[in-house]
């Protein structure tokens, strides 16, 4: 990998799941910093962060965890069930726990997002920098817009569940996507990714619905530390300025635009927003 690092998969068993993460270690830095790193609905945590990870220098550890129902995370049966928001910040915390990570920095993509900013709130000593990729929850200002956008996800999930699986990857695409320049190639490959665990990623965007109907959005954002906010340049203008607004408003909301891409940014833009995250800590110390 860059930079020398070195990467380790390994498992941690808990009651209903087993938990595949990555810990990527630096042997040129010694500085006892470390970092995790939360993937989005339907894509493992490798295919996201491993790129971007070889590519940051501000940390002697990454820790990158497969969430439920993507990746090699599994329950014990191999079979998919529903999850809330609040199992994936108890299975974040048991992991982080088990390693014996007391203080770390913490930076999450879609879901991953949201489920940072849930740690963060639950436990706030623990976190210090963060990184929010398109975070869930952070789709709109207007928060009726916001539960409006969620019931198209909640139709693809649903297709999901059914025989026309292509139909609901498609539509999550062109919902969370809509302005994206892409090539049927590029399409192919994202719904290849996507497609890997249907039913997980059907109960993925379900934990992101179901949250959105009993999360207090403005209690939740008041409660995150200093925050460097990532937004694809393709897409709706409306995140953008919700973004630009809280950066504007927020002492410690630091948006940032990264450009020619879209929700796809950590698969599209590695190099952009690993140098946006090096820089950005060096300016939080």
């Amino acid at each position: 990998m860059r930079n020398g690092q070195n990467a380790s998969r390994q498992e941690l068993h808990v009651a209903d799941q087993v938990i595949t993460y990555r810990i990527y270690k630096n042997p040129k830095i010694d500085n006892d910093k470390k970092l995790v790193l939360l993937h989005g609905a339907g894509v493992a945590g490798e295919d996201t962060w491993g790129l971007i990870a070889s590519m940051l220098t501000q940390w002697q550890e990454i820790l990158v965890p497969d969430q439920r129902g993507m990746g090699d995370t599994y329950y014990p049966d191999r079979c998919e069930y529903p999850f809330s928001a609040q199992v994936l910040v108890a299975d974040l915390n048991a992991l982080v726990d088990h390693l014996g990570w007391w203080e770390f920095d913490l930076g999450g993509y879609s879901l991953g997002g949201m489920v940072c900013m849930l740690f963060k709130q639950q436990h706030s000593e623990r976190v210090k920098k963060q990184f929010l990729l398109e975070s869930a929850l952070l789709d709109r200002p207007c928060w009726d817009s916001t539960l409006q956008l969620r019931q198209r996800y909640s139709e693809a999930a649903n297709h999901l569940r059914s025989d026309n699986r292509d139909i609901g990857i498609r539509n999550f695409m062109d919902t969370i996507s809509p302005n994206r320049r892409t090539s049927v190639q590029i399409d192919d490959l994202t719904a290849s990714r996507l497609g890997r665990r249907p039913l997980g990623f059907a109960y993925a965007l379900d934990c992101v619905t179901e949250a959105i109907n009993s999360i207090d959005r403005e209690s939740l954002v008041a409660a995150q530390g200093d925050v460097t906010s990532l937004i694809g340049g393709l897409s709706v203008d409306l995140m953008h300025q919700y973004h630009r607004d809280m950066a504007e408003g927020l002492p410690n909301w630091h948006y940032f635009m990264v450009p020619g891409t879209d929700h796809s940014l950590p698969f599209q833009k590695p190099r952009q927003i690993a140098r946006i995250m090096n820089e950005e800590t060096l300016r939080f110390r």
